[in-house]
């Protein structure tokens, strides 16, 4: 009987790409943002300087970084499974895009309404006052990190894993689409006020904040069909 190929003990490059993929994911390093030099790498994780540019050239490779000469490595992508989502729907219609956004936000905002703890309550009003902040800035960039977390939050607060890293691994799909539309400039038509989706939670109505969530998805010259 073939028993297949023996198991090999992970190298320490496969650690350090481990290591790398995890504080990713969880944010340390945005999308968009550059990650440490390479010096800086080797310091913080005490390996050579060749184990840690394997692990950034096989990150790269699996499009989660972007290897710029002269300028340094960005975040492209939050997972594999991102950077795949991204390739594979860049040039999707993006009305089709806002559909479903609509839909799986307004399945977490209404699962987010009957779960939610305190806590959860807490983090969405912090994350509101931001965004109104950031709106208040001027700042075009700011606002649409500080809408996206608040949108991702919405969706944490549905406590369903598997929607939530759905969500999360076509974060960057469904955030350009909103973004490409408001452009650089942050215009009154284009302002949606959120405090009416984060009340509805508040309330647990399920209904009133699955709509909110709903009508968020489809910015200014787009309707639902």
């Amino acid at each position: 009987m073939n028993l297949g190929p023996v198991p090999r003990a992970a190298t320490l490059s496969d650690q350090v790409i481990v290591r790398l993929r995890a504080e990713i994911a969880l944010g340390v390093w945005p999308v968009g943002s550059r990650i440490p030099t390479e010096p800086e790498l080797v310091e913080r994780l005490g390996v050579a300087r060749n184990t840690v540019r394997e692990a950034v050239r096989a990150l790269a490779h699996n499009g989660l970084l972007d290897i710029r000469q002269g300028s340094g490595t960005y975040v492209v992508a939050t997972s594999e499974l991102a950077a795949v989502m991204g390739r594979r729907f860049a040039d999707a219609d993006p009305l089709h895009v806002a559909e479903l956004r609509g839909s799986l936000e307004a399945t977490a905002a209404a699962l987010a309404a009957e779960r939610r703890g305190e806590a959860d309550l807490a983090h969405l009003e912090e994350l509101l006052a931001r965004r109104e902040a950031a709106w208040g800035s001027g700042d075009a960039d700011a606002f649409a990190e500080a809408d996206a977390a608040l949108h991702l939050a919405v969706v944490a607060t549905s406590h369903n894993e598997v929607l939530t890293a759905l969500y999360a691994d076509l974060g960057q799909v469904l955030r350009d689409f909103p973004r490409a539309d408001a452009g650089a400039r942050l215009r009154p038509a284009d302002h949606l006020d959120h405090a009416r989706l984060v009340a509805a939670i508040r309330d647990r109505d399920a209904d009133r904040a699955a709509a909110e969530a709903r009508g968020h998805a489809f910015p200014c010259g787009f309707t639902e069909a």
